[in-house]
């Protein structure tokens, strides 16, 4: 690509964002040849939100390899100690049991929050951290997950329950407590990271064969088509995915694979400029741009 072009498309993607009432990150590129890439600010370090899941899920896996953790292993959880959140073992309203392995697929498919947390505690915050720093990811960090996330949301706004928190923020005639939205104080990242892991997941380099394939398998699971799908609304299109929100901040990182084989890693994160707790614009433009950058990369070839 070059240098030219590359400013065109990124001032191209710079507009999009705007019209759709967000700030951008993105980082798209090529599944085999990364170094042909579309990036907006994709170094810049962002709350992840449920993205978080990625980088769990993949520490899960190589202690699983190192015959740490039972995939099969049935963890129970009752009603009263479940991360909240809304979807999931979260809605539930009786005791739970479940495989180890049965967790990590609802905290991937449905961004399940209680599960997340229940894989979160068998695999440690120290497994997560050394898992990212073994696969080059410095500027990714968990920081206790969504449940630290949530514990200091609460902090920040002085609200007395999740949901009282979550609708301060969601509140346009009301500022937002500065450090809600500061990355040094929950779990956070680089499009260009995890774009590298997702790549280090596809070419079987982040675990076993065997784990790689699992991890893919279960990130085709998730049913959301509102953000990356969005922009690739075709059967012969296959969209691996994982999304994040957190307030105003809409994300999805996954993998795109054409029907000539070749596939694209797309990461795009957003932070909306209102607090709404539905603003579709701002969830189409993370397909929409993924689209752009893949387009321009084919035709850049």
């Amino acid at each position: 690509m070059s240098p030219a072009s590359g400013k065109g498309v990124e001032r191209t993607l710079r507009g999009m964002f705007e019209d759709a009432g967000v700030r951008g990150w993105l980082h798209v590129a090529e599944l085999r040849r990364p170094s042909a890439r579309v990036t907006v600010d994709a170094d810049g370090f962002a709350l992840m939100g449920s993205v978080y899941k990625v980088p769990l899920m993949v520490a899960y896996c190589r202690q699983v390899d190192a015959g740490a953790l039972d995939p099969r292993q049935r963890l129970t959880l009752p009603p009263g100690d479940r991360l909240p959140g809304p979807t999931g073992l979260s809605l539930l309203r009786d005791e739970v049991s479940m495989s180890l392995r049965d967790l990590v697929v609802m905290m991937m498919s449905i961004s399940d929050n209680a599960a997340a947390d229940a894989v979160l505690r068998q695999v440690g915050t120290a497994a997560v951290e050394e898992t990212c720093a073994a696969l080059g990811l410095s500027r990714t960090r968990l920081d206790g997950g969504a449940a630290g996330s949530l514990a200091r949301l609460l902090a920040e706004t002085g609200a007395e329950s999740v949901e009282a928190a979550l609708a301060r923020i969601a509140d346009n005639d009301r500022a937002v407590p500065p450090g809600v939205y500061d990355p040094a104080w929950a779990a956070a990242t680089t499009p260009a990271e995890l774009a590298a892991l997702l790549r280090a997941v596809w070419l079987d380099e982040a675990a076993s064969p065997g784990s790689c394939a699992f991890m893919r398998a279960t990130m085709g699971l998730q049913p959301w088509q509102h953000r990356l799908a969005a922009g690739f609304p075709y059967d012969e299109v296959a969209v691996y995915g994982k999304t994040g929100t957190f307030g105003a901040m809409r994300h999805e990182a996954g993998v795109v694979e054409l029907a000539d084989g070749r596939g694209y890693t797309a990461v795009v994160f957003t932070q909306a400029a209102r607090a709404d707790r539905r603003l579709p614009r701002a969830d189409a433009v993370i397909g929409a741009a993924a689209r752009t950058a893949v387009e321009h990369l084919r035709g850049d070839e």
